[in-house]
């Protein structure tokens, strides 16, 4: 019999601290593997701290000159000379384009002549207005002495006004023909075009000995722009457009730049325009609307800039943010690092012990990336922005 044996039968109480010991021995060794094999949270803070933040609305927009003008042909006729070219500086009244006036100078010298034909007749009626009026005096001194009859007299008088009324209409008519010829010569002017406003040739849509049809519709020959300003219009999605307000702070860069640093231009919101634009076709515009859920709607914001460098041209595309609100030295923290539910944001604090606890928080501006926080942290607190879990080892098992 062995000595634990005989000690075990000779003291009852013995077998029970055996016992004892290896459930302790087994319950602590069981602590510690599963300290060392359960899952390991490393956590990754910052210190929450105050700066600016701006919360924006980004979007595409499309350069137009500020000023412009489309000059087109008010008569038809081939285009005998065109002065100009896209690029050519013009001052205004500056002549531009000459169509074949040979129609239209037709047109005024038959005109011309008309009036001088209805002007020769006016003559020869005011001389037999004439004549009846000295006849109607003579019938009626003959009619003192009683030397010719009643019914004379009476004819001599309605020939006199006779021939009055054939004045008055024959002025008429000329009064008529020489508005008409005013307009004719006017279109005869309109055979020389000349510059409108003052500014630099974007396109030029015609050509020397091309024939122009002003009959149905007015044919654009060139564009003028006043450059020295700039138009960005802007396309915001519907979800955004809310935001955005007359007044606001803008700032766009276009592709490029100098050495690939984008430059970037300031200038504030003008207007938002209350229709989203109609879809085009060509110079048409069509006023059927997008089917519900094949095209996103985007409303149309405009706001200038000024272009005396020249930087800026027509038809660059601008890539544009929009200033909704803008605050300084305020708590600011990533959006990452909180927890949003049911509207509510929570924020992951580690305190001055090694524990992780939820705080909520109220958020004010937010950018794409941060939040203002209004309530819930305080400057200098440790913000958990990310956790990291890594498996235990075994290496502190190893023989």
């Amino acid at each position: 019999m062995s000595l634990s044996s005989t000690f075990a039968n000779s003291h009852p109480g013995g077998r029970r601290w055996i016992v004892f010991a290896v459930i302790a021995v087994a319950l602590v060794l069981g602590l510690v593997l599963w300290r060392h094999f359960m899952p390991r949270v490393s956590y990754e803070t910052a210190a929450v701290k105050r700066g600016d933040i701006q919360a924006t609305v980004h979007a595409v927009g499309t350069l137009q000159p500020r000023r412009y003008v489309d000059v087109g042909a008010q008569v038809s006729g081939q285009v005998t000379r065109l002065h100009v070219q896209p690029g050519d500086i013009v001052e205004q009244g500056q002549l531009l384009v000459e169509i074949d006036p040979s129609v239209q100078q037709a047109v005024v010298d038959a005109g011309r002549a008309a009036i001088a034909g209805l002007r020769a007749q006016l003559a020869e009626q005011q001389a037999r207005h004439k004549l009846a009026r000295l006849q109607y005096a003579r019938q009626q001194r003959l009619a003192a002495r009683q030397a010719t009859r009643a019914e004379d007299v009476d004819a001599a008088q309605a020939e006199q006004a006779s021939a009055s009324a054939r004045m008055d209409y024959l002025r008429a008519q000329i009064a008529q023909m020489q508005a008409s010829q005013r307009a004719e010569e006017a279109r005869l002017g309109y055979t020389q075009i000349y510059a409108p406003m003052a500014g630099t040739v974007v396109s030029v849509e015609a050509r020397e000995g091309q024939t122009l049809n002003a009959t149905y519709q007015t044919p654009n020959i060139l564009r003028i722009a006043d450059l020295s300003g700039m138009t960005v219009w802007t396309e915001v999605s519907e979800a955004d457009v809310r935001r955005v307000k007359a007044g606001l702070p803008v700032s766009f860069t276009t592709l490029g730049g100098v050495e690939d640093v984008p430059r970037k231009w300031q200038s504030t919101v003008r207007q938002v325009l209350p229709a989203p634009p109609s879809s085009t076709s060509g110079e048409a515009a069509s006023t059927s609307a997008p089917a519900a859920g094949t095209k996103a709607v985007t409303y149309t914001v405009l706001f200038d800039v000024d272009n005396h460098d020249g930087e800026l041209m027509p038809q660059m595309t601008a890539q544009v943010s929009f200033v909704t609100a803008q605050v300084g030295q305020v708590i600011v923290v990533p959006l990452a690092a909180l927890l949003s539910a049911d509207g509510k944001y929570m924020a992951r604090v580690m305190a001055s012990d090694g524990t992780v606890r939820s705080r909520p928080v109220r958020l004010g501006v937010r950018s794409r990336l941060d939040a203002e926080v209004l309530d819930g942290l305080a400057e200098g607190e440790s913000l958990v922005i990310a956790e990291q879990v890594r498996e235990a080892g075994l290496s502190w098992l190893q023989w």
